[in-house]
């Protein structure tokens, strides 16, 4: 690794990411009441945001949810209406593009293909006038850094189309940019390439240190990449949090069915921490605070259903017959039906449980669902 890799290495391990001390730092990147119209169309509402030195930022939604027009905002592309980008302190909102401190790589990594690899990662800093030498020694670094160094001199028609996108975050960090944009950067990628990928890139971010935010409408990538994540929808901020947190813990019936599988269960509040669910009553954690009798949305996912030593769990035991059961590979997707209740509930069942305890269709077992992994929602889940 060349000296210069070193030296950055050697500050990522020092930066407010890589010590814990994130939290504690002034933000790198502060979005104040982000408003973007296109007309009547209201892309963006509302928008505010902070992201901390050295984080992994996800935007996440569906399609048209306004993540990629908040991340153009960002960038200077598509200026907001209203509202107002700090970057490092600085107001950014009314700068150029080009007065801005940031490297992008776009879905099609926008790479030119009539010049090689080498003058693709170098072309930012040829603009620059730098001297060749030096525009030589930082090439060589990033292709190393991406473990490119040998392909050098090939043309873009002539990599992979990983090898490509590779080429494209190189030539992003070639200016050490403050700020990385990601805009889908893996989705032109097979599943396999897009799996390594997402790997290499959280590795490099995180010896790097530097500040990233990416778009995805793939939670997977979300949850494996992020150090926080950003749900949206309808130009609006649903949740902000790590992973575990919005999937664990969503803050609304959205996110909840946006992230992951999950029983949507229709229910009437009985208590502050008791619904009555198709006959069965449940307890749950936290309590709400809406009067009796009020219609509500019990969200519950499928592993979190418990089958083994469910005689020690004081709550939420029932009996359920076991119905349909998909073998998915490391587990078993599984319908069960409560008797006497209208309840029925996805299971996804680990193979040793379903041996160890002899599960198969048309039997009766003991289950148990959890309180305190039972989400209730005033109201209905949104189409995402």
């Amino acid at each position: 690794m060349v000296e210069a890799l070193r030296r950055q290495e050697r500050a990522a391990e020092l930066s407010p990411a890589a010590t814990g001390a994130v939290d504690a730092a002034p933000p790198h990147l502060r979005i104040r009441g982000l408003t973007k119209r296109f007309g009547k169309f209201t892309a963006l509402d509302r928008i505010d945001l902070e992201v901390r030195r050295g984080e992994f930022v996800a935007f996440l939604g569906p399609s048209g949810c306004g993540k990629t027009t908040l991340l153009r905002a960002i960038c200077g592309l598509d200026p907001p209406s209203e509202g107002t980008v700090e970057q490092d302190g600085c107001d950014v909102t009314a700068l150029p593009v080009s007065a801005r401190d940031f490297g992008i790589v776009f879905q099609s990594y926008a790479l030119f293909p009539n010049l090689t690899i080498r003058a693709n990662v170098g072309y930012g800093l040829a603009a620059t006038g730098r001297p060749k030498a030096e525009i030589a020694r930082r090439v060589d670094e990033l292709l190393e850094l991406v473990g490119l160094a040998d392909q050098a001199d090939k043309y873009p028609a002539q990599l992979s189309g990983g090898q490509q996108q590779r080429v494209a975050l190189a030539r992003a960090l070639a200016l050490r940019p403050g700020l990385l944009l990601l805009d889908e950067p893996l989705s032109a990628l097979d599943a396999r390439v897009r799996a390594r990928l997402r790997g290499e890139i959280r590795d490099l971010q995180r010896r790097l240190g530097i500040t990233t935010i990416m778009v995805t409408h793939d939670q997977e990538e979300a949850l494996t990449m992020a150090d926080r994540i950003v749900v949206m929808n309808r130009g609006r901020i649903e949740q902000v949090g790590t992973p575990d947190e919005v999937y664990a813990r969503p803050a609304t019936a959205f996110v909840a069915d946006f992230i992951g599988k999950m029983n949507f269960l229709p229910g009437r509040l009985l208590a502050p921490d008791r619904v009555e669910v198709e006959g069965a009553e449940l307890l749950f954690e936290p309590p709400l605070d809406f009067g009796p009798g009020a219609l509500v949305t019990v969200c519950l996912r499928p592993e979190d259903v418990v089958v083994r030593e469910v005689d020690r769990r004081p709550a939420n035991r029932l009996t359920a017959e076991v119905g349909v059961m998909e073998f998915i590979g490391n587990h078993f997707q599984t319908t069960l039906h409560v008797p006497g209740t209208g309840l029925d509930i996805s299971a996804d069942l680990s193979i040793n449980a379903v041996r160890d305890l002899g599960i198969r269709p048309g039997r009766t077992i003991p289950i148990c669902l959890p309180p305190d992994r039972l989400r209730v929602f005033p109201e209905p889940p949104r189409p995402s």
